[in-house]
């Protein structure tokens, strides 16, 4: 799998969303998980890349 099929899209208990690798979160992880340290250095803040402005 490469390019957007290989995302996965998570939001935080602060509502913040980040865009990750698949391969970059553990095997188990559901919806609503924390991110370890280690995997939110593999992983993006999309509030970052588009703003937090909804469209």
């Amino acid at each position: 799998m490469s390019g957007y099929d290989n995302l996965i899209w998570i939001r935080d208990k602060e509502g913040k969303e980040y865009v990750c690798e698949l391969d970059s979160v553990r095997k188990n992880f559901k919806d609503g998980d924390e991110l370890s340290s280690e995997e939110r250095c593999y992983c993006r803040n999309v509030n970052e890349i588009v703003g937090t402005e909804r469209w």
